[in-house]
């Protein structure tokens, strides 16, 4: 606590003081500062303050601090010198990036994938917990099916509320999905969860039939069946929503509104959803996983490995330039179609390869005896094996620039690896260790040998290509 409370008044020192001061946050790994006159900060010192991992930013400033402390300290600025801190952590995802972000243009790609991050970012709280759920209770039916744990009452009874809680959340992915896409597009988020719910009723078999678009032997490869489109069809039925809305509200008297907007908004949405955009959405996402089988669902090893290599190497620059939220969609679509996420668990390599480029720099920073960088290094490697990367990106990696290619280059072996032994993980969310759980029973091993490789791998290109002069004055 004392070390945290130093650290604290040296970072209000470096800024200018409380009277510099606008506003106070702090995230999962930063503490974010808004300050009224940038001059007064003296940035240089606070990047070599001991126990700040890295600042990014200028009015608003990132002093990335690792998790764990970033609250600590929003709780000494709050206690100790009376800011206001309002705590961010569920934005944390989002921000960390966010002054490389304003100096790049905003087109309209760049805004759609804004847009779906604002949607299942929020979702990821619960993603991964059903994901680990449904994890432990497909490991639990797998070892009662090959006599390793009794079928008794207990076990079978755990299993049961494994499934249900996991089952809980990802057997009404497409609810949750159109209630953040109503909110992140101004509509009534009870709606949105309406047309969610709208594109999994077993109605929709029936309506399917009735127009001869139901294929009886295969029912997935009808034009419109259960969940036909996924949340693509969600994401685009709630989008139609909000804009219906809007215009019928304006038309509807205010002493009507609460009836009739809303039966007016649903009755012409939901005719547009069932008769137009699921097949539509279901005909692009059949489309999709057709192209993603070539690359990350082939029967040809050699394809799986240049394909698993080449996803993982140049996937940090992706997070980097914010392109990876649009993988979103591609996790769930997987999901639905697969029973589980061939992808997130071949990119998730990546932060793993920063781990090991971080450990051959840190060797080589004490050979020049760079203490700064080690402490940086010391304090950011622990989040980085749990999966949370920005310390070891914004602290080092980034930073020194050739280590942030090196480390994408050495997680690609483990990214092969994983590819070509066909991981399959129940959901998404952090990378590293802790998706261990995440992975399918049969898959926690091999998931956990790419881990190996990428710090491995991220380790020796590392070695090769840096050298120790590249950190000396780092």
């Amino acid at each position: 606590m004392a070390k945290n409370k130093e650290l604290a008044k040296k970072i209000l020192e470096l800024v200018g003081g409380e009277e510099n001061i606008i506003t106070v946050t702090n995230c999962m790994t930063r503490l974010r500062i808004n300050v009224k006159d940038t001059e007064r900060v003296k940035m240089e010192d606070l990047r070599n303050t001991e126990g700040v991992l890295g600042v990014t930013g200028t009015d608003a400033l990132q002093v990335v601090v690792g998790p764990g402390t970033a609250k600590k300290l929003a709780d000494i600025f709050a206690d100790e010198f009376g800011f206001e801190v309002d705590t961010q952590v569920e934005e944390d995802w989002q921000e960390t990036k966010a002054d490389i972000k304003a100096k790049q243009k905003k087109g309209p790609i760049k805004a759609g994938l804004e847009t779906i991050a604002g949607i299942f970012i929020p979702l990821i709280p619960a993603i991964i917990p059903a994901g680990i759920f449904n994890g432990f209770a497909s490991l639990i039916s797998t070892l009662q099916n090959n006599g390793n744990l009794p079928t008794n009452t207990f076990w079978n009874f755990i299993q049961l509320m494994f499934a249900l809680t996991g089952a809980a959340f990802l057997g009404y992915f497409a609810i949750y999905t159109g209630v953040n896409a109503a909110k992140r597009f101004g509509a009534t988020e009870a709606l949105g969860g309406m047309i969610g719910a709208m594109t999994i009723g077993a109605q929709i078999n029936n309506i399917s039939q009735l127009f001869g678009l139901y294929d009886a032997e295969v029912p997935l490869n009808s034009i419109l069946t259960t969940g036909k489109g996924g949340i693509i069809g969600v994401i685009f039925g709630v989008y139609l929503l909000s804009k219906i809305e809007k215009r019928v509200r304006k038309i509807v008297p205010d002493v009507l509104d609460i009836i009739l907007t809303p039966l007016i908004t649903l009755l012409i949405t939901g005719l547009a959803l069932v008769l137009i955009i699921m097949p539509v959405s279901g005909f692009i996402s059949d489309g999709l996983v057709k192209v993603l089988s070539i690359f990350i669902s082939s029967d040809n090893t050699i394809v799986n490995i240049i394909s698993g290599y080449i996803l993982s190497a140049v996937f940090l620059p992706m997070v980097l330039l914010g392109l990876h939220h649009g993988l979103i969609p591609i996790y769930a679509i997987q999901l639905e179609s697969m029973g589980g996420v061939s992808l997130f668990p071949v990119l998730a390599m990546a932060g793993a390869g920063q781990v090991g480029a971080a450990i051959a720099i840190y060797f080589k920073a004490k050979r020049v005896n760079n203490q700064r960088l080690q402490s940086v290094i010391a304090g950011a490697l622990p989040a980085g094996v749990l999966g949370i990367g920005e310390p070891l990106i914004y602290g080092v990696t980034l930073p020194l620039g050739k280590p942030f290619i090196t480390a994408g280059l050495g997680a690609g072996f483990g990214g092969a690896y994983v590819m070509a032994s066909k991981v399959l993980a129940t959901a998404w969310g952090p990378s590293g260790l802790v998706a261990i759980p995440l992975m399918q029973p049969d898959s926690m091993l091999n998931y956990f040998l790419g881990i190996l490789i990428s710090y491995i791998g991220g380790f020796i290109i590392t070695n090769i290509f840096i050298r120790t002069s590249d950190v000396d004055n780092a």
